[in-house]
This record gives structure tokens, C-alpha cells and sequence, in this order.
């Protein structure tokens, strides 16, 4: 086959949150778990309009405007509203059949489109005269100002009203930001759940007492959620960045989402008022937000996945020390089946340590309370040297960085923020000790945030070493980063151990790939197995496709975006593409050549995504140990075998049941027992 071919990377994405709303709709799945996969799903999609419809709608005006054949069809636009329009009433069945098990398993009645019952009305009515009416702020459409306008993603309710024999329109907001989204109450029988738009609903005669109330129908607009940050290097970065975040709800609107059965010039006004003529219109539901359910009152341990063990590694006691540890040996942490709490050692030891001079990292999406930040701003205090390297544009996290950066920096910390074309994505830290008058350096390299909010329902991998050639280099990559300059002579930086984007990532890779070439067409063992959460990079891509011409097997784990199209005759009969959803966010990126025979093992902080591969630092690393590489190479055989989480993902960007051959694995449960029986045996 010639002709090279890839799917959509957009369409592509709503192919994995449609198989997010598949676990909402899975039996087997416990019932609060799903509502949490419907909340995740509602959150997905709005990112989406936030974040990658605003670029389609760019390119389709681009593509009416001139004919280039590198941009994508117009109709890519109309096609993504056609699959999360079907998806959206697939959720509302989902989320309509799960109201009543919610109410026979648990004993809470989820009040979905129903009136408030009687019996609590009084109970009701208190909240709403004591709590809610307080922020509510109706504004008629005709006496509306042009300044007015819904902000990102907020609910409000388009009340149709009659005013002397006149259509009246009246805004009503739904103050879910100030106040919970669901009121819990009972009658003593039955724990009611009351959205807190019904709660409205059901007072708004006497919100507008000048008016006949005849409906109310919910709408929100989602907006554009880019930072216009220029392309410079003077001035002060962060401060233009809050500026910017203050400006966020108030970008171009890409979605207007309204309720069901909402009259069509009712509709006409909110378009024609909040000039949405561009955005895309959609009937949504009764309900909007419904990532909100993630916070449902609803707290039953019978009704959530059963708790597996995690472990904590403990230093052998001879070495006195984690650092002394890792000195010794290397050390590999699986999260969050194994204990974040060896991350947070290894900083808060770093801090108090006498022999611990200087400690140097980069931290991508910081934790709300973070304890890493914690114990850097105590070694900043105990007189060590602190470097920090901060990203700024981390999407939706940039207010919490900047916030924790004042704090850091206001203790000492030294704060390098990453230049504004440069993303530092890297998951990196480096610990300087002098011991008898020698540097002994350790280091942890991660395929996932520094941050131990994530680290509970994220799955990655942390290395911690002091392999000497890895620390050198790391070293070397520190001392770059705090120049805050593009790398425009890469080979003034030589790394041998490390993989970094902008240097020799891709490079290495292509090699890695070719090698494996090579091997297939001398009759050698050959295969590539890759887990990413994204794949778009066309000349990885092509590598790949490349491969799987010479007989190369390649297994792909991709979680989320893939632009590679498997299973096509002539360009990628030999790969095959699984993804796995289950309880945990899969994250780790894990890239294993076979080398006849001898794996080349590699994890890192990079997907192969353009931003990854050209707009990043990024940094993936070698396996050396060979436990520990036979440890990865254990779990990843334990993913590809799984045949009840995983699907496999066929040539027309589905998502397929993986055959049930033998017995059923679930692979994130396999993992665990296998983590935890490594740790028994070492007791």
C-alpha cells in the first residue's frame, strides 16, 4: 500500500471518551464508579469544546477560505458534533438507568426531572430562603446589557415567562460555583438528592412574583480556553499568565448547550443576545455540568471498587536512609499500587539531610497541598541551594503553580520559569550530596506529575537512581534549563543515557525503531511494544508503519489519542492497538525493544505527540537494572493480556471487545496481586 493513512487525532480522541461512557454503561462496574465515569466523560467533553474545537473552527474557516490539503475536511467540525450529540443521549439513557439501582442499593433517590416530593418541601424551601436565594440574580433579555454575557461553562436558566399577555425571557443563574450542586435530604424513609436547579425551579414563581412563570430550560456556553501569551522572553511571565487566567471564562464562545424541549425563539433570543451564531448549538439534556456528579452525596463503600493493598517500600536498614539507598541500588515505585509516600521521602529526607547540598526540579502540575513543595521550601529554610522549575502554562493548573511559586520563592527557592514557546514537561529531579568530600548525586525520573493528589488514581512509574552516567546528564539538562533559551544547536548537549526532546529524542527513537528493521530482514527476533497515553507524530508513526512492512510486531497500549491505524494490509498488518479503562487512569509512557532477545526497556515523560516531540523538554530514560526490567516487562505482559478492561481499537477507530481466550485478566487487578505478592515475599 503507497498511500499513508491516519486517523483523525480529534475523532480520535472522541473514539476514547466514548469508551469512557462504555465503563458508565458496564454491569460490572460498581455503581457509584460508574456515575464517576459519567462525570468524567461530561468533564472530557467540555474540555474538548474548551480546548479543541475553537482550533477546528479555526481551520475550517481556514479551509473556506483557501484549498490546502493538509488541513483537515471541514466537515470534521460537523462530524464531532454528530458523534458527542449521539454520545450525549447515550449518557442520558445511562445515567436514567442508573437512578433507580442508586435507589435499591443504596437507598438515595436521585431526583432526575422529578418534582420536589411533598413530604420535604418544607426542608427545601429553608435552604433555598437561607442559602440559595442570596445569589441569585434575574436579568430580564429585553432590558439586558451588551456587556452581559454567560461565563465559561456556568448553568443558568432561560425562564419563559408571561407578562401581561406578552412572551417575557428572564436569565436565572445557577450559583453551583458558590454553592454544592446537590442537596441532600430525607423523609425519613428515603435519602432524597436534589439538584440545586430544581431547587430554583421549584421557587422561581416567587423569584419573579411580577410574572407568570410557564417553563424554564437550562443552557450554558463553553468557551475558549487558549492563553494568548506572545512570543517573548521579557517581562514578567507568570504575571502575564494571571492576567490571561482572569480573562479565560470571558474567551469567544465555541458550544452552546441547551436544555431539552427549549422553545426555538427562546433559543433565537440567547443566540441572537449572546452572539453564538458561530458556536456550535446543541440540545443537551435537562442538565448540564454533570461532571459535577463526581461530588454526589453519596458515600457507600458497598457501591465503590473494593480497596487493594498499597505498600510502602521501607530502606534496608543497614543503609540507614532512603538517599543512602539509592546510592546502593536502584528503585522502582508503581503508583498508586505502591505507596506514593517513597516520593515524598526522598524530598523530605533531601531537605533535612546534613550532606545534601543543592536539589534541583521541574514540576509540571503541582498538588493543591502539595507536601513536595512542603519539604523544598524547608530545605530552602535549612540552607540548602533549591531549584525549582516551574511550568507556567501547565492547562487549567496555571493559577495553583503560579500560587505555589510566590510561596517557594518567597522562602528562598530559586523559581526558573520555562520560556513561553518551551514547555518543560519533564518529571525529573536531582539531589547533590557531598559525602567525605565527594559529590554523590541521586535522582528520580517519572513518567508522571511530581504530585501526590494525581499519584492516588494515576498509574505511573518513578525511578530512583544514581546511576553516574543518568546523573551527569542530568545534571547537564538542569544547567541548560536554567538559561531559558531554545535549544538552536542540540548538538552542543550530548546525551548518551537520556532521551530529550529538542535534543535527541526523536532521533534515538527512529534509531530504536530501525534497529528492530534491520533485525526482521536478517531473520532475527524482531517486535516493539509501546504504551503512550497519545500518538499522533506522523514520522513515528510512519517508522512504525515502516516496521510493520518488514514483519515487525508491534503491540501499542495507547490510552487516549491515536492517529495510527492498525490492522491495514500493506501499511500496519502487523500492529495491533489495545486501549485499557478500568479504575485508574492509565499514564506511564513504556517503550520496550526486543533486540533479539535482549529488551531495550525505556520509560519517560513523553507521548509522540507533535507538542511532545517539537514544543517540549521532555525525558525518557533507561531500565539498566534487570529486576527491575523484568519487573516492567512482567506488567506490561500482564495489560496486553487483559481480556475484561482492555478493547482493541480496529481500523475504523473503534473500540472492539478484546476475545475472551482463557481465563479473564483484568490487568490493573493482576498488577496489584503481583505487586503485592513481591512484597510478602520480601518480609
Amino acid at each position: 500500500m503507497s498511500e499513508v493513512l491516519f486517523f483523525d487525532r480529534d475523532l480520535s480522541w472522541l473514539s476514547f471518551n466514548e469508551r469512557v461512557l462504555q465503563e458508565a454503561a458496564n454491569g460490572r462496574v460498581p455503581l457509584l464508579e460508574r456515575i464517576r465515569f459519567l462525570s468524567i466523560y461530561s468533564s472530557n467533553s467540555d474540555e474538548f469544546y474548551r480546548v479543541r474545537m475553537p482550533a477546528l473552527m479555526a481551520l475550517e474557516k481556514l479551509n473556506q477560505k483557501t484549498v490546502r490539503p493538509d488541513l483537515p475536511a471541514f466537515t470534521t467540525v460537523q462530524e464531532a458534533n454528530r458523534r458527542i450529540h449521539q454520545a450525549q443521549e447515550q449518557f442520558g439513557s445511562i445515567l436514567r438507568n442508573i437512578v433507580p439501582e442508586l435507589k435499591e442499593k443504596g437507598g438515595y433517590d436521585l431526583l432526575l426531572n422529578r418534582p420536589v416530593p411533598e413530604s420535604i418541601q418544607p426542608i427545601v424551601s429553608e435552604y433555598f430562603f437561607t442559602q440559595v436565594l442570596a445569589f441569585l440574580q434575574p436579568l430580564y433579555l429585553s432590558a439586558l446589557e451588551s456587556s452581559f454575557f454567560p461565563e465559561n461553562n456556568k448553568i443558568y436558566l432561560a425562564v419563559v415567562a408571561n407578562n401581561n399577555a406578552r412572551k417575557e425571557y428572564i436569565i436565572v443563574n445557577v450559583p453551583s460555583d458558590a454553592l454544592p450542586r446537590f442537596f441532600t435530604v430525607s423523609d425519613g424513609q428515603t435519602k432524597y438528592i436534589i439538584f440545586l436547579e430544581d431547587i430554583i425551579r421549584h421557587h422561581l414563581q416567587q423569584v419573579l412574583p411580577l410574572v407568570e412563570v410557564e417553563a424554564s430550560y437550562s443552557f450554558k456556553v463553553t468557551r475558549d480556553a487558549a492563553l494568548d501569551i506572545e512570543d517573548e522572553y521579557e517581562g514578567d511571565l507568570a504575571e502575564k499568565i494571571e492576567k490571561q487566567i482572569a480573562k479565560r471564562d470571558f474567551g469567544f464562545a465555541t458550544r452552546l448547550l441547551y436544555g431539552a424541549n427549549m422553545p426555538p425563539e427562546c433559543l433565537a433570543a440567547l443566540i441572537n443576545l449572546f452572539n453564538l451564531e458561530k458556536a456550535s448549538i446543541m440540545q443537551g439534556g435537562v442538565y448540564h455540568n454533570l461532571k459535577d456528579l463526581a461530588s454526589l452525596p453519596v458515600n457507600d463503600a458497598v457501591l465503590q471498587y473494593p480497596k487493594w493493598p498499597v505498600h510502602t517500600h521501607r530502606p534496608d536498614p543497614k543503609y540507614f536512609s532512603l538517599l543512602n539507598e539509592i546510592s546502593e541500588k536502584d528503585i522502582i515505585l508503581h503508583a498508586p499500587f505502591q505507596s506514593f509516600n517513597t516520593v515524598l521521602r526522598f524530598f523530605n529526607e533531601a531537605a533535612i539531610d546534613p550532606c545534601v547540598e543543592e536539589i534541583y526540579v521541574t514540576l509540571y502540575r503541582i498538588a493543591s497541598d502539595s507536601r513536595i513543595a512542603t519539604s523544598l521550601i524547608s530545605a530552602a529554610k535549612n540552607g540548602k541551594k533549591v531549584v525549582v522549575f516551574v511550568e507556567l502554562k501547565a492547562r487549567f493548573d496555571e493559577a495553583n503553580n503560579i500560587r505555589w511559586s510566590k510561596k517557594l520563592k518567597d522562602a528562598g527557592v530559586k523559581i526558573i520559569y520555562s520560556i513561553p514557546t518551551l514547555k518543560v514537561h519533564a518529571k525529573v529531579a536531582l539531589v547533590k550530596r557531598m559525602i567525605n568530600n565527594r559529590p554523590h548525586h541521586v535522582g528520580l525520573f517519572g513518567t508522571g506529575n511530581l504530585n501526590e493528589s494525581t499519584a492516588r488514581f494515576y498509574t505511573d512509574h518513578f525511578l530512583l537512581t544514581a546511576h553516574p552516567g543518568m546523573m551527569a546528564e542530568l545534571e547537564q539538562l538542569f544547567v541548560f534549563l536554567a538559561e531559558r533559551k531554545k535549544p538552536l544547536t542540540p548538538g552542543l548537549l550530548q546525551f548518551s543515557h537520556l532521551l530529550v526532546a529538542q535534543f535527541n529524542l526523536q532521533e534515538r527513537f527512529l534509531q530504536l525503531i530501525q534497529q528492530e528493521i534491520d533485525n526482521a530482514k536478517q531473520g532475527l527476533p524482531a517486535g516493539i511494544i509501546i504504551k503512550m497515553n497519545n500518538l499522533e507524530e506522523k514520522v513515528l508513526i510512519g517508522k512504525l508503519y515502516e516496521a510493520s512492512n518488514a514483519g515487525v510486531r508491534i503491540r501499542l497500549i495507547v490510552r487516549s489519542i491515536c492517529c495510527l491505524i492498525p490492522g491495514v494490509p500493506g501499511m500496519s498488518e502487523n500492529i495491533t492497538i489495545r486501549r485499557i479503562v478500568d479504575r485508574y487512569l492509565e499514564h506511564p509512557r513504556v517503550f520496550i525493544f526486543h533486540n533479539n532477545n535482549d529488551p531495550h526497556v525505556w520509560l519517560g515523560s513523553a507521548d509522540w505527540m507533535n507538542r511532545n516531540i517539537y514544543r517540549r523538554i521532555e525525558v525518557c530514560f533507561p531500565v539498566y537494572d534487570q529486576a527491575i526490567r523484568e519487573e516492567l516487562l512482567h506488567i506490561i505482559d500482564l495489560q496486553l493480556k487483559d481480556n475484561m478492561q482492555a478493547v482493541q481499537l480496529n481500523n475504523e477507530l473503534q473500540n472492539t471487545p478484546v476475545p475472551m481466550d482463557g481465563l479473564p485478566i483484568r490487568s490493573q487487578e493482576a498488577v496489584s496481586e503481583f505487586l503485592n505478592q513481591q512484597f510478602r515475599s520480601t518480609l
